[in-house]
């Protein structure tokens, strides 16, 4: 079984809140868009997203490749859809967002990403982040330029590589693994990781807080360190019976 729960927040220093959010009533489905471009276009990029997810996440599956495939599809679905809409409406030009996605099959979770929102695993305590941001700050980390303390107060720090709805062609990362009972999977905006770093994360995760709880406690973290940005917060817990 996976109980869901999300919530967004427009944080303290944006006028609107251009972040979206999807969590399906099985708990098996969760998705997070941070949309980008200004002139309120990013929210609709955003929204673009989750509707098409909603749209497709939704149809009955059979197999984790039909799972994969499902997920495949949002993105490209959202990106083309995405840059029609900026074609028919010039005011939208540069518009785009990034995207988590979580779909349980079976026992396994199934994560799809683009950009620098991202994915966490909390397991047996622990905190790992399982996606990769595609930032200049994050290809400078893995080139050896500069350390991951650095890259929180980098200048750069907000230049994405990758986002959907940008380039016609987009490359989606697919991550997957097996459930464990117990696990929590965190889908996250960076307006939560901006402000939070990943042991207070961790640190909230461990409190003894039913889930609905725990979003709101990270997104007060993020809040009480500055909330510069939109915060979004999705959890899904696993319980497997044996």
């Amino acid at each position: 079984m996976i109980v869901s729960f999300g919530k967004s927040d427009v944080g303290l220093k944006r006028s609107h809140n251009e972040d979206a959010l999807m969590v399906g009533s099985d708990g098996d489905v969760a998705v997070v868009a941070d949309g980008m471009g200004g002139a309120a276009a990013g929210e609709v990029a955003s929204r673009i997203f989750i509707e098409t997810a909603a749209e497709i996440l939704f149809r009955e599956r059979s197999s984790e490749k039909e799972t994969v495939d499902s997920i495949e599809q949002t993105f490209h679905l959202a990106n083309a859809r995405i840059l029609q809409h900026a074609k028919e409406n010039p005011q939208c030009r540069g518009m785009g967002c990034t995207a988590e996605v979580v779909v349980f099959f079976q026992r396994r979770y199934i994560v799809g990403h683009v950009g620098d929102s991202r994915t966490y695993l909390f397991r047996q305590g622990k905190l790992t982040q399982i996606t990769k941001d595609h930032s200049l700050v994050q290809d400078q980390i893995d080139q050896g330029l500069i350390t991951q303390l650095e890259a929180r107060n980098h200048s750069y720090r907000n230049i994405i590589l990758r986002a959907v709805g940008v380039d016609e062609v987009l490359v989606v990362d697919v991550i997957s693994g097996e459930a464990q009972s117990g696990d929590i999977l965190l889908l996250c905006s960076d307006g939560l990781t901006d402000m939070v770093d990943d042991p207070a994360i961790e640190d909230g995760l461990s409190r003894d807080l039913d889930i609905s709880e725990q979003v709101v406690n990270l997104i007060d973290l993020a809040k009480s360190a500055g909330g510069d940005d939109n915060i979004t917060v999705a959890l899904c817990k696993v319980t497997l019976s044996s």
